[in-house]
């Protein structure tokens, strides 16, 4: 007979720690989530990640890809409604600064407050050249204290 090198208990605080040890390796692989970017219209708001996103800074042909997006949070918007947007304060912390961008076109210059609104805008006005579209896209481009695209937070604003 025998007698087991490791004991009973031994073999359970062995498999205790590598099951914490495995759980933390999968929790450090997760990526940590952007902050989020908000547009609030009447009642109504919505909430979103940054669509695009890079640590050191987006290039001038990722920022055009992120500006029309086919998946963007959607949000009605009735003609001389208030448009609000809001943004955590990591997006401006440490001199960054954001730009809201409606199709394509920046509606504000930039701006290291964590909340803007344009009361009575018509943003879907089309000074008389033709119908106005059903739907825009509305952009939340982040910037470095030098000027350099990093994150796109993006929406659609549907015309009710």
């Amino acid at each position: 007979m025998t007698a087991p090198l490791i004991s009973g208990r031994a073999r359970r605080s062995v498999a205790a720690l590598g099951a914490v040890s495995a759980g933390l390796l999968l929790l450090s692989a997760c990526d940590k989530p952007t902050p989020l970017a908000t547009v609030t219209v009447g009642s109504s708001s919505v909430s979103t990640e940054a669509r695009c996103e890079d640590k050191k800074e987006l290039t001038v042909e990722e920022v055009q890809g992120c500006l029309t997006p086919k998946d963007a949070k959607t949000i009605s918007y009735d003609r001389g409604e208030t448009l609000r947007l809001g943004v955590e304060p990591e997006i401006v912390e440490g001199g960054k600064q954001w730009q809201a961008v409606l199709d394509g076109q920046p509606i504000n210059d930039l701006s290291e407050k964590t909340y803007r609104s344009f009361p009575n805008a018509d943003i879907f006005a089309t000074g008389g050249q033709g119908e106005a579209p059903a739907s825009k896209a509305l952009n939340i481009v982040q910037f470095s204290k030098d000027g350099k695209p990093l994150a796109v937070w993006s929406f659609k604003l549907k015309l009710k």
